[in-house]
């Protein structure tokens, strides 16, 4: 990403021109980190236009400390963590089995294959812990180096690791019974 001269234009005051190169050269990426974790795609296109908000709305605090890329994740990941957070919320009162809903949303995706293994996959995924979800999405699809999730969540890559790990389990035991893999 361009994040110098995005930096450079809006302190010229040619924002139009940095929020259009900050959108383009950004917004793919954002779009499929989050939409990986969401799941929905209207979801995940809310919670892209509340990250650009936000960070749009905080550029003039960026302090350079991090890449404006790794910034803009953090932000798009809170925005993701919270969403989470009222969802379960929601979920818990709701007393509603999702597990058919789940199910059906997934596969009537364009975006997923449909198939048994992908729909245990998500599925697995939905059931972790919100972090836990986060990290290893953003590991094992967005391909993310541990000090880059470390950076983005502001945690040890230890702990980075170990969310890792723990989800990874947690999926694969989910798997193994899901599909009847055994061991």
């Amino acid at each position: 990403m361009e994040h110098k001269r995005i930096l450079e234009l809006y302190k010229a005051g040619d924002h139009n021109q940095a929020f259009n190169l900050l959108v383009r050269q950004s917004s793919q990426p954002l779009y499929w980190h989050i939409r990986r974790i969401v799941l929905d795609h209207d979801d995940a296109n809310d919670l892209l236009q509340n990250t650009y908000i936000k960070a749009w709305g905080a550029l003039d605090t960026f302090r350079e400390d991090s890449k404006l890329y790794t910034w803009l994740f953090r932000i798009a990941t809170n925005e993701v963590l919270n969403f989470l957070r009222k969802k379960r919320i929601i979920n818990f009162l709701s007393f509603g089995d999702d597990s058919q809903n789940f199910e059906n949303k997934l596969a009537s995706d364009p975006s997923f294959s449909g198939d048994k293994a992908d729909i245990a996959l998500h599925k697995a995924i939905s059931l972790l812990p919100a972090r836990q979800k986060v990290i290893f999405c953003m590991r094992y699809f967005d391909e993310k180096r541990y000090d880059e999730i470390s950076d983005i969540l502001e945690i040890t890559e230890g702990a980075a690791k170990a969310s890792y790990h723990h989800a990874r389990n947690k999926i694969t035991s989910y798997l193994k019974e899901e599909l009847d893999l055994g061991d």
